[in-house]
Parts: structure tokens; C-alpha cells; sequence
């Protein structure tokens, strides 16, 4: 056996064959690429039209994104656009909305899960590996599509 091979598999999910998924926010929705286990977090390709906004949320993992095409702005005001590369720390709260004439597209990482805050506070939704997962074969479900196996091993 070389070196190489008692390395291999790699885990492929072939973006072709992965559906978009709708999500209950009109002109939001996700790819799904890997669910980490034990609701560890989830990793997708994230697409939001102009003008929709993210809810105030708070994240209780780390969240990776590297923007891909499309802009965003930040209640704070910053705005990250293609190219840009952002990690949110764990308990990072806050709200956004995509900015300009371009679809948003990023490259998502959520590690644990992300909590969707109402005016008072209280948490009102979760997003967590389990949460996406039932998504994703809901969609398949009513589709028609087969499930790929996105799980990490």
C-alpha cells in the first residue's frame, strides 16, 4: 500500500447532483455539502437575492465564510463582498442584508449552531447540523431525489 492510499477515501459531494434548497425566508436558500455528527455543525453554499436580510442571530460555534460573488452589510455597517473571508466567534450576535444587484453566494462552516433571536431576546429558531439535515431530505422527499450520503464519517 503506498503512503498515499491509507488516506484515501476523500469525502466528494458532487455540487451537480446537490439540490438548492428553499428556505421559509423568500429569496434565501442553501446547498448542503456536509453535516458534521453529532450536531457538530454543517457546512453549505449559502445564496440570498438583493435586499433579503438575515434576522438578528447569534452563534453559538465559530462560523466560517468566504464570500464568492455578491455583497452584504452588516448592522455594524461593514460590508463584505467577493474575495472577503469572515469568522464570527462563538456568542457573535448579529443581523444583516444583502446589498447591491448581485445575488449573495458564500461558503458557509457553522459550527454548533446558530440561534435566531426576537425583539425580546428569546431564541424563536435554531440552525443546527439535525435542523439542516431534516431539510434536506424533506426536499429530497418531495423532489423526488436521491439522499446522498453527506455525512462526515
Amino acid at each position: 500500500m503506498s503512503a498515499v492510499a491509507r488516506y484515501l477515501p476523500a469525502r466528494l459531494a458532487q455540487g451537480g447532483r446537490l439540490p438548492w434548497i428553499p428556505a421559509t425566508t423568500p429569496g434565501k436558500s442553501s446547498m448542503p455539502l456536509r453535516f458534521f455528527r453529532d450536531n457538530r455543525g454543517f457546512v453549505e453554499l449559502l445564496r440570498m437575492e438583493p435586499g433579503v436580510e438575515m434576522p438578528l442571530h447569534r452563534h453559538i460555534g465559530a462560523t466560517h465564510a468566504y464570500h464568492l460573488s455578491g455583497s452584504r452589510q452588516l448592522s455594524t455597517g461593514e460590508i463584505f463582498g467577493p474575495g472577503d473571508y469572515e469568522c464570527e466567534p462563538p456568542g457573535n450576535t448579529d443581523a444583516w442584508k444583502i446589498v447591491g444587484d448581485e445575488p449573495l453566494t458564500a461558503l458557509v462552516i457553522v459550527m454548533g449552531e446558530v440561534e435566531f433571536l426576537g425583539p425580546d431576546g428569546g431564541v424563536r429558531g435554531r440552525a443546527n447540523a439535525d435542523s439542516q439535515w431534516q431539510e434536506y431530505r424533506r426536499h429530497c422527499h418531495e423532489h423526488g431525489l436521491a439522499l446522498l450520503d453527506l455525512f462526515d464519517p
